[in-house]
């Protein structure tokens, strides 16, 4: 059976004859265009009307690749982001341990600094962490018994005293704080030599200075050092400086508060004094003479071996004379102890009765 449209619609040619021409005009054409070169103005012109439509039907194309290209960039540039700022992390701990390394070696140069200065011999030790009783001011260093740490050895650093060693263990040891309460370190002040005891007052982070006059020549500003009274502490150590004066007219006391001048709560390495400063030797004591109390007094006692002893009312005077001309015991000889005891002392009679 044929398809084939209606009559009504029949109009023409077939497809097959339109087909057949059009092909022919195109190989006509390409032929009179490669041989004589007559339709290149055309194709031009017809180059520059289609430019547009060409522009519009490569939109499509361009939107797409757009916008692939943003979103691969957007990752791309998100991921460049999270790179640079894990290495300024990086770069920001670097920078953070350089700056610690270096205030570290500044600290470190002067405590050797001090230690130069120090007439003792020193020790460096490590803070390892506080201790956790918060009611008092204790720290913990690296250094115990087998580095020769005693117990009271006092810990110092660049500026001054930091405390004083309260235990001892094998590795560790424990320091007491000056601003601890329970500490207590003998001073006086550079400017004028005043003594007195300075005493931490726990959490305030502060000292006092006890048993001082209302009197005393004490300012504001006034630098507190070690007396050296202790025996422990080397003299000339500086421990505070005084900020408040409070004059007590009624009592026998005033108050005066200090703050530490060294590093209590920011160090990380101190000095630990291994030696007791020298103190001059104390001056033998004096052979105290008790004298003998006679009607109430004490009469002082003769030495037999210098004076001659008295000699009874009725003597005759030749034994007195002798007794005077007699050359004194030499060293060696036994003292005559029992006869001065025995030897009356002659006292005037008024001496007697009063």
């Amino acid at each position: 059976m044929e398809y084939s449209p209606p009559p009504l619609f029949k109009q023409g040619a077939s497809a097959r004859v339109k087909m057949m021409v059009f092909a022919g005009i195109s190989i006509a054409l390409l032929l009179v265009d490669s041989r004589m070169h007559a339709l290149t103005a055309v194709r031009q012109a017809v180059g520059t009307v289609l430019y547009p439509v060409q522009m519009a039907a490569l939109v499509p194309r361009d939107v797409a690749l757009g916008v692939g290209n943003y979103f691969s960039s957007l990752s791309a540039l998100e991921k460049q982001v999270r790179d640079l700022k894990h290495e300024q992390i990086a770069s920001a701990q670097i920078l953070q341990q350089a700056q610690l390394n270096i205030v570290e070696n500044n600290h470190l140069r002067k405590l050797m600094e001090a230690r130069e200065r120090v007439p003792v011999k020193t020790m460096m030790a490590e803070v390892l962490y506080d201790t956790r009783d918060s009611a008092s001011r204790k720290i913990v260093l690296d250094r115990g018994i087998q580095n020769g740490v005693e117990l009271g050895r006092p810990v110092i650093d660049n500026l001054g005293v930091v405390g004083q060693v309260t235990r001892v263990f094998p590795f560790t040891s424990e320091v007491t704080l000056l601003t601890d309460e329970e500490q207590a370190i003998p001073v006086q002040l550079l400017r004028n030599g005043v003594r007195s005891v300075a005493i931490g007052r726990g959490k305030s982070g502060t000292m006092e200075l006890r048993f001082t006059a209302p009197s005393a020549d004490i300012q504001i500003g006034d630098i507190v050092i070690t007396s050296g009274l202790d025996g422990l502490y080397p003299a000339g150590l500086a421990v505070a400086r005084v900020t408040l004066v409070e004059r007590n007219a009624h009592g026998p006391f005033g108050r005066v508060v200090c703050q530490p001048l060294a590093g209590i709560e920011r160090n990380t390495q101190l000095l630990i004094l291994m030696t007791s400063p020298e103190i001059a030797p104390r001056p033998p004591a004096e052979d105290i003479k008790t004298g003998r109390k006679i009607a109430g007094k004490m009469a002082p006692i003769k030495d037999p071996a210098k004076e001659p002893a008295a000699v009874p009312a009725g003597a005759p005077a030749n034994a007195a004379a002798a007794t005077a001309a007699k050359p004194p015991a030499s060293p060696v000889a036994k003292p005559a102890a029992p006869a001065a005891a025995t030897t009356p002392v002659a006292v005037p009679p008024k001496e007697a009765t009063r």
